[in-house]
């Protein structure tokens, strides 16, 4: 199961939670953190838990994968939601762990299935509510 090019691999958990928030809504979003050569759940976030919560939960200094379930209403007044990927990886981290984080980033976004939204922040601006928001309609 490991990715060839980046020795990755996969947790089922990663993909169990998942799947608990796409489809019971378990979670407001999980935060994946790659530890020795396998990506694991680092954090669920409550249903209760905002975008605030959210952004908060990931690290300054250190790169992270992320799902955020994005609730919204649209211009025609419809609840909708959407399922992001964020790929975290600040300025600040490592050179290394920037790399590592890039080139297992496609496998593990492969892993699962029904994100609707991906992002690459750098920085907090670049994920920003407004721009989840507007990547959201």
């Amino acid at each position: 199961m490991a990715n060839a090019a980046s020795g990755m691999a996969v947790l089922d958990e990663c993909k169990l939670k998942f799947l608990e928030l796409k489809a019971k809504r378990n979670y407001r979003f999980i935060v994946f953190k790659i530890e020795g050569q396998q990506v694991v759940v680092e954090k669920l976030g409550n249903p209760e838990e905002n975008y605030d919560d959210f952004t908060n939960s990931l690290p300054a200094d250190e790169c992270r994968y992320a799902v955020f379930d994005f609730d919204f209403i649209t211009t025609e007044n419809c609840q909708k939601s959407k399922i992001f990927f964020i790929a975290w990886s600040p300025d600040t981290s490592k050179v290394r762990m920037k790399m590592v984080y890039a080139s297992s980033k496609d496998r593990f976004k492969r892993e699962l299935d029904g994100i609707q939204v991906e992002l690459q922040a750098t920085d907090p601006s670049e994920m920003s509510f407004d721009i989840i928001k507007s990547r959201a309609l």
